[in-house]
């Protein structure tokens, strides 16, 4: 009894000696909740954003928090943000994202070679076979909408997150991972309802914090959606997308075997559908809850119509439609932007405070924080106003203050720096052509006139686009029918 007293007591002391830590006056403000090692972690994952309003106004813009025995300083401060984003000396972005592509999809890749995909993906979604893709895009967007109101005469009912989530993931894997639908054995459908299932989960993943039966049912769902995904691009003639093809093909140089390669891949199709279905239900949601804003944009989409313009002719000017995307993105887009610390920094902020950044600790910005949500940037934050970013001549907003000083990050739904968003022009323009075809093709409407959109999901704060609790009933049918 007394040995195991004692073995108790050296553990204790173990642990204390090894999780201890004290502020020094060069730290930012500390604070490790009240949990020995988990610490800040369980309000953090409920709702960061609250939880980081709520550090924020105790401890203000810079805060050291302890999150399940790691220390992260949450900077919220626009103005200081290139400190971290420009620095790829002391903090290290590639670490944290092999955590995750762990966690999330069992992946460990022979060779983690970022700057390489980023490379291939600006090769064929912003250089010259950007045209391609696109082309194809609006192929399928046509072809599906098509299909999903084939001989309707009559009003659909449907709830617009699924409307909207389901018809584009189906296009963006066909675009990119499946071919020709009637040529390719996988049914997107198939994939779709298993990827469901995943993504249900995937912030569960990514926390650690999955229970046994979750951890079965993930496991089960992965390994479905790796059998489901094996052919996308493994050969020139699979139907997939070139930019797929390249990918596997940089993977095997990598030293990646078969199931290594389907486990990237279904990354990349999280990557690259993960988000366009949420932004364009967020959007659409905001235009039919708001008659003023769907009034606006249906003009400016008519004069296209009288122009015969397509929505992917980029001299063609859309200030409202564009003002309205970056509205939408302000509320509803929150990733955290996360560092590796890997050797100590000295970070000064805008105002000059100087704040030390310890070799192992995290680093995390939280732009939905500040400055898309901040009331000192953006007036009455959590509304919706259409016009946010639009000068009182029509043209497009570019200046916000912070403190009395022009800002550079406004809002940040893409990132910044050397990690932001590649597929940023190509999203906009599936988003621009979906809503575009629904809105010129389509009569839609509220089931309920007075419907509200639905609140977020807080779970998800950190993870991109915001998903919805629930759905918003709508109806639809093509018009010019009875």
């Amino acid at each position: 009894m007394i040995w195991s007293l004692f073995l108790l007591g050296q553990a204790v002391l173990f642990y204390f000696i090894l999780t201890h830590r004290s502020r020094s006056k060069r730290d930012p403000p500390l604070d490790k909740g009240v949990i020995p090692w988990l610490g800040h972690a369980l309000e953090f994952g409920k709702d960061a954003f609250k939880f980081l309003n709520r550090m924020k106004l105790k401890h203000g813009d810079i805060f050291t928090v302890r999150v399940a025995g790691r220390y992260v300083t949450v900077l919220l401060d626009p103005h200081s943000y290139d400190a971290v984003i420009n620095d790829s000396d002391s903090l290290d972005f590639t670490r944290y994202a092999e955590v995750l592509m762990d966690r999330i999809f069992d992946l460990r890749l022979p060779q983690h070679q970022p700057a390489k995909v980023h490379a291939l993906m600006k090769k064929h979604f912003l250089g010259v076979n950007s045209a391609a893709v696109n082309s194809t895009t609006s192929r399928h967007l046509l072809a599906s909408l098509e299909a999903e109101t084939h001989n309707q005469k009559d009003w659909k009912d449907e709830g617009l997150f699924s409307f909207s989530y389901s018809l584009l993931f189906k296009v963006g894997y066909l675009t990119l991972f499946g071919g020709e639908q009637n040529n390719n054995s996988t049914d997107p459908l198939s994939v779709y309802e298993e990827y469901k299932k995943f993504d249900g989960l995937l912030t569960k993943m990514a926390r650690g914090t999955l229970k046994p039966e979750e951890k079965r049912t993930a496991q089960g769902v992965r390994q479905r959606l790796w059998e489901l995904l094996a052919p996308a691009g493994r050969t020139e003639d699979s139907g997939s997308s070139p930019w797929l093809h390249d990918y596997r093909r940089l993977l095997q140089e990598g030293g990646a075997d078969e199931e290594t390669q389907e486990k990237a891949v279904l990354m990349q199709l999280w990557a690259t559908q993960g988000n366009i279905g949420s932004a364009a239900f967020w959007l659409l949601g905001y235009l039919l809850t708001n008659p003023e804003a769907l009034a606006a944009v249906k003009r400016e989409f008519s004069r296209m119509s009288e122009m015969k313009t397509s929505p992917l002719d980029r001299t063609m000017d859309t200030p409202v439609f564009d003002s309205v995307l970056d509205e939408t993105l302000r509320l509803t887009a929150a990733p955290f932007i996360t560092r590796e610390v890997v050797q100590e920094k000295t970070l000064t902020m805008a105002n000059g405070q100087e704040y030390l950044l310890r070799k192992g600790d995290r680093v995390c910005l939280f732009p939905f924080n500040s400055p898309q949500m901040d009331p000192e940037i953006h007036h009455e934050p959590q509304k919706f106003k259409y016009d946010r970013f639009l000068n009182q001549d029509g043209s497009l907003k570019k200046d916000f203050y912070k403190r009395g000083r022009l800002l550079k990050y406004y809002s940040m739904p893409w990132g910044a720096g050397t990690n932001g968003c590649v597929g940023k022009q190509f999203a906009i323009n599936t988003i621009r052509q979906f809503v575009y075809l629904v809105l010129t093709s389509y009569d839609m409407e509220l089931c309920d006139p007075n419907a509200r959109m639905p609140a977020v999901n807080a779970s998800r704060y950190g993870f991109g686009m915001l998903q919805p609790e629930g759905d918003l009933p709508v109806r639809y049918k093509p018009r010019n029918t009875n």
